[in-house]
């Protein structure tokens, strides 16, 4: 007889139960569990029930009252569920109660966004930051994790090798995490010089809530045909594309992650090189879903994540997406009554993406000036800004000034004015000219290097 072990494997998702705390200070949506039950969905589970109690202040210990969390045992018994999801963020102690007294694995918010981040993550430089992210979450939750980082299977109290493993895991995880801050860095100055390196075109890029549709709306305007999947966070990594404007010429068009509301702080920073796209970006496209009944939530978070990472004065044009999915045009018109200046546009069907185009034209074309700067020799401060806040396109030097030909800001002028020799004003004409040839030449070119993509893995 063989000796052979068969092992069976059960590919069922887990069942799991989702779970929320409202405060008094809360903005409550008209499904307060519709968000969380769509990460939930994307990180593979399968939602079997749903609990929500309103409280003025959470327990100290388990986070919801007695009473909830009996009820929420006994739906975990009910529906033999896996795992406990909480759009809140616990504490490692709540979490060890509530495990202890529903039996069941219980996750955050956080927890749980960063699984999805670590799923989806196909780059070299996405990797990274995830795992730096799922450490520094990690990190004060060692207790429940054990042997180098990795979760184990342990008895009643979670007995394992006691404190002085503990001790070790903790160092071996902040070596890592300084060793990953380090490498980080390396690549977020790479990123910062790629970036700054290309003075042809201005860059636009699409910012937006999760699932907004702005991969849909990239492959609209550039037939870039890069992913694009009606699921939360399907896109994590940079793609920069080169886009037509009528009467303008290219500009590079860039997507890349979705925000979302209580997106983790650490996860923010981590993906500061990823974002570099968006933080050097001439002019931002902050694409919302119109027919989502939370729109005016997202499209804050949106900001409150642009203001997290510094970039949230950078002028910004609002597209109101899916209006396709819209189906009275009441639900529209509210929106437009909040932001007027908003554009109506339909990734899918195509439709407003001319006024888009306008739009982003007229918005590079008024922000914008191409001036000729005379800067003295040992003014090194004046030719560091121009140099961080501006295009320079051209420097001719003389005996005691040099000559700076740039495309600038115009809300950075008055800087420049206080400081330059002399400041003379370009034709925007001779740009377009240049950006004109330069479209001509790409026209004779094979067309599948029309669209050319800038990868973001750095391995």
């Amino acid at each position: 007889m063989s000796d052979k072990h068969i092992t069976l494997h059960d590919d069922a998702p887990e069942r799991s139960i989702l779970a929320r705390l409202i405060l008094p200070d809360t903005v409550v949506e008209e499904d307060p569990l519709e968000e969380l039950h769509g990460l939930a969905t994307t990180s593979g589970t399968e939602v079997v029930d749903e609990l929500i109690q309103r409280r003025s202040t959470p327990d100290h210990s388990t986070y919801l009252g007695k009473g909830k969390v009996e009820e929420l045992r006994l739906m975990v018994e009910r529906h033999e569920a896996d795992v406990v999801i909480f759009d809140n963020d616990l504490s490692p102690a709540q979490i060890r109660n509530l495990e202890k007294k529903t039996n069941a694995k219980v996750i955050d918010r956080t927890e749980l966004i960063l699984d999805i981040f670590a799923a989806g993550a196909r780059t070299h430089e996405s990797r990274l930051a995830v795992e730096l992210a799922q450490l520094e979450y990690s990190l004060p939750r060692l207790k429940r994790m054990w042997t180098h980082l990795s979760r184990q299977s342990m008895g009643v109290g979670m007995r394992g090798p006691g404190e002085k493993q503990l001790e070790v895991d903790r160092r071996l995880a902040q070596k890592r995490i300084h060793d990953l801050k380090t490498e980080l860095k390396s690549v977020e100055l790479r990123r910062e010089r790629q970036v700054a390196a290309r003075s042809d075109s201005p860059t636009v890029s699409l910012v937006g809530y999760t699932n907004a549709g702005k991969s849909t709306l990239m492959n609209a305007l550039t037939d870039a045909g890069v992913m694009a999947q009606d699921k939360l966070f399907a896109t994590l990594d940079t793609r920069t594309r080169r886009w037509h404007l009528p009467e303008w010429g290219h500009v590079l068009l860039s997507d890349t992650v979705g925000f979302i509301r209580d997106l983790p702080h650490s996860l923010v920073a981590s993906f500061k090189s990823t974002l570099e796209e968006t933080r050097q970006a001439e002019l931002l496209l902050h694409v919302a879903d119109a027919s989502s009944s939370q729109v005016f939530e997202q499209i804050s978070a949106v900001y409150q994540v642009l203001e997290e990472l510094g970039i949230e004065a950078k002028d910004t044009l609002l597209v109101l997406n899916k209006i396709d999915a819209i189906t009275s045009p009441r639900d529209l018109n509210r929106v437009l009554d909040r932001y007027p200046n908003a554009i109506p546009v339909s990734a899918r069907s195509r439709s407003g993406l001319k006024p888009l185009a306008q739009a982003v034209g007229e918005a590079l074309s008024r922000e914008f000036l191409d001036v000729e700067i005379g800067v003295a020799h040992h003014d090194g401060k004046l030719l560091s800004f121009l140099s961080a806040t501006g295009k320079i396109e051209s420097r001719e030097f003389g005996n005691d000034h040099v000559i700076v030909r740039v495309r600038m800001p115009a809300s950075a002028m008055g800087t420049v004015n206080r400081s330059a020799l002399s400041v003379t004003p370009t034709t925007l004409e001779m740009w377009k000219q240049t950006a004109s040839e330069e479209e001509l030449e790409d026209s004779s070119e094979d067309s599948s290097e029309e669209s050319v993509e800038r990868s973001s893995d750095v391995a």
